[in-house]
């Protein structure tokens, strides 16, 4: 027997599920009443004369030829123009160095810089001045030997032939003698020498980068004492592409090299900049870059009138003013689409027109074909670009017309 239990629970179930669904057809009426009362509570929209146009509205600029002389913007290193390693001509002990010879200090030309002990130099120049002065005494006793021969000689008044006539006036040791007093002379000479050269000088206006003596250390001739660089001038050498090389206007004759602005962002202040010139043309590629390679020199590095100071082997910005370019167009980077091409208007139309450029800075393209005087080049941005796309120019008052018509908006009511 089936228990009464579970045939009670059966019958329930049918009434449970009426009202479930009762229940969801409830909500689902509410609902679209809902969104009927929603749709109903709106405002009204209704157009408002609009016209409405298939051709896009674009801007445009137009273009005319000229002679502009751009910029050719490259990356350069700054390298010392003099770069020496001082050492000293004689050996011995430094006695004197003076307060300059620091790394960073500045050295005019043909300051001291050190003093090597100067005694034992004294002491051969001393030398060398007695043996001058044993040569001339011997010298001025042979010449008044060779002037008693002589009036022996016009008393005799004999002809003996010219060479033996050169024996009897001692003229052999007189010569003998003169040569040794010019070899005394020059050791004397030589002796002072080096005792000048116990005082090392800088050979140029310089800075010091590095020392590597102190005051009490031995030296020996050739030994490096520093390292110096010339602050007359620093080069920069720039970097660049091979094809624009032909652009840079090199020194010839009294004519200078292309003027060329230098700019360190990271170390300068905004706005700070150097002045240089192209000095000439490294014959050889750079064996990373395979660029060409341009010594540009800039005068007076460390900025001694309140300009900014160039750092040795920092990497700067180079601004090269290029040679003029005659009759082209300077049309800005941004306009020139892709593969060397420029959207012109042209009769409501768009033309796609291949240009020619000759050259490119950072901020313009020079095309020297492709473009004449008073076309109109599209400087929109298009989704949809081909030939002959329907276009109007903005510039044109029926467009200006067109365009307040097409921002008539659809009004609430």
């Amino acid at each position: 027997m089936i228990p009464e239990e579970s045939v009670s629970n059966r019958s329930g179930r049918p009434g449970k599920t009426m009202v479930t669904a009762a229940t969801v057809l409830f909500l689902l009426a509410g609902a679209g009443l809902t969104s009927y009362w929603i749709k109903q509570s709106e405002p009204t929209a209704e157009r408002q004369a609009a016209t409405r146009r298939s051709a896009a509205l674009v801007e445009t600029l137009a273009v005319e030829p000229g002679t502009y002389r751009p910029t050719l913007n490259v990356l350069g290193t700054v390298q010392p123009a003099r770069d020496i390693v001082l050492s000293p001509r004689v050996g011995g002990q430094i006695v004197a160095v003076e307060p300059s010879f620091v790394p960073g200090g500045r050295v005019a030309a043909g300051q001291p810089l050190l003093r090597i002990e100067p005694a034992d130099f004294e002491h051969i120049l001393v030398a060398r001045q007695s043996d001058v002065r044993q040569v001339q005494a011997e010298l001025a006793i042979e010449e008044g030997r060779q002037h008693s021969a002589r009036r022996e000689f016009q008393l005799l008044g004999e002809e003996i032939g010219e060479a033996n006539e050169a024996l009897v006036l001692r003229e052999p040791q007189i010569e003998s003698l003169r040569a040794r007093l010019r070899a005394a002379e020059a050791s004397v000479e030589q002796a002072q020498l080096d005792l000048d050269r116990t005082v090392v000088r800088a050979p140029f206006a310089a800075q010091i980068l590095d020392r590597s003596v102190e005051l009490g250390s031995e030296v020996a001739a050739g030994d490096a004492l520093a390292r110096l660089v010339g602050i007359d001038a620093y080069w920069v050498f720039a970097t660049v592409p091979l094809d624009k090389i032909r652009w840079v206007e090199l020194p010839s004759g009294d004519r200078p090299g292309a003027r060329a602005t230098i700019l360190h962002r990271t170390a300068w202040r905004p706005g700070d900049q150097r002045q240089g010139r192209v000095e000439r043309l490294i014959g050889e590629v750079d064996q990373e870059t395979r660029l060409a390679r341009l010594i540009v020199t800039v005068p007076q590095p460390l900025g001694d009138d309140g300009e900014p100071a160039l750092v040795l082997g920092s990497i700067v910005q180079v601004a090269i003013e290029a040679r003029p370019i005659d009759d082209v167009v300077r049309l800005p980077r941004a306009y020139l689409r892709q593969d060397d091409t420029v959207w012109l208007i042209e009769d409501g139309t768009l033309r796609i027109q291949t240009v020619e450029v000759l050259f490119s800075d950072a901020g313009h393209a020079y095309i020297g074909k492709g473009l004449q005087t008073g076309d109109r080049v599209v400087v929109t941005n298009l989704a949809t670009v081909a030939d002959g796309l329907a276009v109007r120019d903005m510039a044109d008052p029926v467009a200006e017309t067109a365009l307040d018509s097409t921002q008539a908006q659809e009004a609430p009511q």
